[in-house]
């Protein structure tokens, strides 16, 4: 992105100057904000990127929590079928650690997927038939049926997939991109965060936290109802331009505390103030779906004419892209099926595929899919076991991080691709096995960034999303 680097520079120059001096650090801090919400209004470079051209400019992550099962959607294993009911031999489970809710069963029956599966697309990848819409953009995908992950329970595996550290604390991977490319729209949050769905794990907001970086960088929750960001609207009373005095009183009070105090978090506030301002105006004209036409409703489903709801979301991804926001990330809650696992999939798949498959050719046809980067993913897999009591029509599967399936499309991403295979229990990786690392890595590079070249200094340390690990995985980039 064009002014990024000397934009970087002057940030990291602040911020050395900052840590050397205490005499005139309020009007430097202040001065190189400024600078930079001037360079924000410029329009980027047809190249994009840091290090190198980008093929994508932002990115749209679809966050499924609660981990949905590989073996019911994606990852086809026909053998089971004849194996149904049997002990899991140990050959295949080689003593690997399982969670407390399933260590101490006696027994581990195998339980086959009850779903049909068939090839979809010229590709031919496997789905299950509980994906049709899916199915129907299969030529767009890039299916990973080998990623795993270091934890083997929710809180640590989100975690690590969004920030790349199992414990709390780190820049999630919207901020570091935030941090990493800036904004390309003023009057909108660089970073987005969208929910749905209820019941399962809990999402905490430091999943899209800054930690250690500027707070800035954080990401912006949006709430589920057509007024999404709490307290932007003026109260009774109170008009545009008695905001715009308020504000501009407050912001000398608080460059005078800058002078003082020498915070740089405090020249982050002035910033925000000013976003939010301009969100007054950005936000209503964002949320108001009128424009949009039936056939784009009809295309999502009727579930997007209601906000909060997974399809709302993913039509709301769509218009934030439109707007030049970096990075919209969706979590939608509900996959953690331990028990009943064929209602509940179901259920899941019914509010997602139809809305998924929506996001992605509404991106093509409007020429959006090429340099939107779409990432649909879970933070672990599940087992081939059952979990409680194996039937007929009923079973469950407990957590899995050995081997699960994520895709992505557009933005540099090789479409119509399968990536990786498992054994014929989807319980071991027999080729090209993934880790979650290299996964961030790849997602970096596609927006033009050199993954151990994006670092900050903190506790004497230069971190990064991949930490000290990852590589670029050329296979999966087109």
């Amino acid at each position: 992105m064009q002014n990024f680097t000397n934009e970087l520079t002057l940030t990291l120059n602040r911020r050395a100057f900052l840590r050397r001096n205490t005499a005139g650090i309020g009007m430097a801090a202040l001065t190189s904000l400024l600078q930079e919400s001037q360079a924000s209004e410029k329009p980027s470079t047809p190249t994009g990127g840091l290090h190198f051209p980008a093929k994508a400019k932002r990115i749209i992550y679809l966050s499924q929590s609660g981990a949905p099962s590989q073996l019911d959607l994606f990852d086809y294993k026909p053998g089971l079928k004849k194996f149904h009911k049997t002990e899991l031999p140990d050959s295949i489970r080689r003593g690997q650690r399982l969670t407390g809710m399933t260590s101490g069963q006696k027994s581990f029956p195998i339980a086959a997927s009850m779903y049909q599966f068939a090839r979809h697309g010229e590709s031919g990848t496997w789905m299950s038939e509980l994906l049709p819409h899916t199915a129907k953009i299969a030529d767009e995908l890039c299916v990973v049926k080998s990623l795993y992950t270091e934890a083997i329970n929710h809180d640590p595996a989100i975690t690590f997939l969004q920030t790349g550290s199992i414990q709390a604390g780190r820049p999630s991977m919207g901020s570091w991109i935030s941090y990493g490319l800036g904004s390309e729209n003023r009057d909108l949050p660089t970073f987005v965060a969208l929910t749905s769905g209820a019941g399962g794990q809990p999402l905490y907001d430091r999943l899209w936290g800054s930690g250690f970086l500027p707070t800035r960088h954080q990401g912006v929750k949006f709430r589920r109802s057509s007024d999404p960001v709490l307290f932007l609207s003026n109260p009774p009373g109170i008009d545009q331009q008695t905001r715009r005095d308020m504000l501009d009183d407050l912001g000398e009070l608080n460059r005078l505390s800058l002078q003082q105090k020498g915070d740089p978090e405090i020249a982050t506030r002035i910033s925000q103030y000013e976003l939010a301002f301009r969100m007054q105006t950005s936000i209503p004209e964002l949320a108001d779906l009128s424009e949009e036409t039936s056939a784009t409703f009809e295309l999502y489903g009727e579930q997007a004419k209601q906000p909060g709801t997974y399809a709302a979301n993913c039509l709301l991804a769509r218009r934030l892209a439109e707007r030049g926001v970096r990075f919209i990330q969706l979590y939608h809650r509900g996959w953690d099926h331990h028990l009943n696992l064929p209602t509940k999939i179901r259920q899941l798949t019914e509010e997602t595929d139809q809305a998924t498959a929506a996001l992605i050719l509404d991106l093509k046809q409007r020429g959006m899919l090429d340099d939107t980067l779409v990432v649909w993913a879970g933070e672990f897999g599940r087992t081939v076991y059952c979990q409680g009591t194996l039937t007929a029509t009923n079973y469950g599967r407990d957590h899995h991080p050995r081997c699960f399936t994520v895709w992505a499309a557009g933005g540099g991403m090789k479409p119509g691709m399968t990536f990786g295979q498992t054994d014929d229990f989807s319980y071991n990786i027999t080729e090209n096995p993934l880790p979650v690392h290299d996964l961030n890595a790849t997602i970096l590079h596609c927006l033009g960034i050199d993954h151990k070249k994006l670092t900050y200094k903190f506790q004497g340390r230069d971190y990064r999303l991949t930490d000290v690990h990852g590589n670029v995985i050329q296979q999966l980039l087109s």
